[in-house]
């Protein structure tokens, strides 16, 4: 993973997060919908396993230091059933915390993580593997931006659910 392929996703990331405090149409809405605690709890806590996921690949370094991290590790980069696991179980809670937005929105992510999962496992080029988990960090960065309302603001009628 190269340092302009970082730095591309965090600006593209950023760009999306501060579009919606500066754009007075964000979120959108018509399809906007108010996340509970618990499922904005469920996707940082995906988020933050799905990056572990990917720092114990690309940068194991910058984990090694954390407590106990070192089996994790270990497990994430063998590739076998412990890494898959280590991948499924935050993409499927990042999915459960954004489980009410959008139904496009949801599959458009799901198929963007499955499309993680798939080239992380089948022996495909890393370049494909970085360009499925680009599409899927701005898929999840649009979600937030576009249709996330926090759970201290009201809802839109229409996205009340």
């Amino acid at each position: 993973m190269s340092t302009g392929f970082l730095i591309a996703l965090a600006a593209v990331v950023a760009v999306l997060l501060l579009a919606r405090l500066v754009l007075p149409a964000l979120p959108l809405r018509q399809a906007a919908v108010r996340i509970t605690v618990v499922e904005a709890l469920l996707a940082v806590a995906g988020s933050l396993g799905l990056a572990f996921h990917c720092l114990a690949m690309f940068f194991r370094s910058l984990v090694d230091p954390l407590p106990g991290a070192g089996a994790a590790i270990s497990d994430i980069r063998a590739l076998g059933t412990a890494s898959l696991i280590w991948y499924v179980v935050p993409a499927v809670l990042v999915l459960l915390g954004f489980r009410r937005q959008h139904p496009a929105a949801v599959v458009g992510l799901a198929l963007a993580l499955t499309a993680v999962g798939i080239t992380m496992y089948n022996g495909g080029s890393v370049s494909t593997h970085l360009a499925a988990i680009f599409v899927s960090v701005v898929v999840a960065a649009l979600i937030a931006s576009a249709l996330v309302l926090p759970s201290w603001r009201a809802a839109h009628p229409r996205a009340a659910n």
